[in-house]
């Protein structure tokens, strides 16, 4: 099975995925029902179901619908500024280079 890649960069070292704010999240479900690729899942703690990252890399990068859906606000990506500072420092890293094919 081939890695995964976002321009040229695995999407294993991408830090782009939400963060879910437990004091906020009343655990409806809004995020599960809205992200269809599997990043979330319920888990049971302390008695009650809450939705849990379970896998981050599922999560489109520079997608953040879910911070909207979520009427808490407990859901949160990285700021653009942020996620762009990171990818400058990817970037530097020559295997994550984008190449050209030759023509």
């Amino acid at each position: 099975m081939s890695e995964k890649k976002w321009h040229g960069i695995p999407r294993d070292k991408i830090p782009w995925y939400p963060s879910i704010d437990f004091s906020k999240c009343t655990g409806c479900g809004k995020c599960l029902d809205y992200c269809k690729l599997g990043t979330y899942v319920f888990e049971e703690k302390d008695e009650k179901k809450r939705p849990v990252v379970k896998n981050p890399n599922n999560c489109v990068v520079l997608c953040s619908g879910c911070d909207a859906i979520c009427s808490t606000g407990a859901i949160s990506h990285p700021s653009k500024k942020e996620f762009n500072e990171q990818l400058k420092e990817l970037r530097k890293n020559p295997d994550f280079r984008l190449h050209k094919n030759p023509t």
